[in-house]
């Protein structure tokens, strides 16, 4: 897949049709889901055909509609479970958008429904990721500049530039954008969280998106 390019696409959705995913599209999401889990160690699963957890009045006041399908980003207790949500919640996302599928991340305006999804112990749910087939494909939020979020300029590498655009692409708590990265020397990057809600599932969030748009992985300084 061309995750570039998928990054562009992806746009939030809270309408979706009424039509259940295909077994083999499920199949393929599954896939993704086992190998995310296998590498991370985190416990996250695909819950489908059930449409309890958003037929709540926090669901309506979230504009959600015909959500029956959801990811739910399960994972053991410790200091950086969200933002490792964040980074791999992100990647099953822009899989789902390269099988013509629509997503949105969830925070709050969900049901918990019990029995449904599975918490080993030491496990917490951070959140869950509505996915399905959009009644729309979404559309375009404002965004903060490149300066406003970095310490971009003309001059910096190409790689860096780009892949500060990807991360401006990516979806965080009510658009707000909490976060910085900046170029240190040695061509490494550090990526810091700002103060919010779910600021460092957000961290996450961004960082995938940077790595895919700078085409680097191993660059990261803490």
């Amino acid at each position: 897949m061309d995750y570039r390019k998928l990054i562009g696409e992806r746009h939030s959705v809270r309408a979706y049709e009424d039509r259940p995913l295909s077994d083999d599209v499920a199949a393929k999401l599954e896939d993704c889901i086992a190998k995310i889990n296998m590498e991370s160690g985190l416990h996250i699963q695909l819950i489908r055909d059930e449409p309890r957890a958003f037929d709540s009045a926090l669901a309506h006041y979230g504009h959600f509609s015909g959500v029956s399908n959801y990811i739910a980003l399960i994972g053991r207790k410790s200091p950086d479970l969200d933002e490792k949500c964040g980074y791999f919640g992100e990647k099953i996302v822009l899989e789902a958008q390269g099988l013509r599928l629509n997503t949105c991340w969830v925070a709050l305006t969900y049901k918990r429904i019990p029995g449904v999804f599975r918490i080993g112990e030491g496990e917490k749910l951070t959140v869950v990721i509505a996915v399905g087939y959009g009644k729309t494909q979404g559309s375009v939020r404002r965004s903060k500049s490149a300066e406003e979020v970095s310490n971009c300029t003309e001059t910096s590498p190409e790689w860096f530039i780009d892949g500060v655009k990807a991360a401006l692409l990516a979806p965080t708590a009510t658009n707000q954008q909490k976060f910085f990265l900046q170029l240190c020397d040695g061509g490494k990057v550090r990526a810091k969280a700002g103060f919010g809600p779910y600021a460092k599932m957000d961290l996450g969030i961004v960082k995938c998106h940077f790595e895919i748009g700078s085409g680097k992985t191993d660059i990261w300084c803490y």
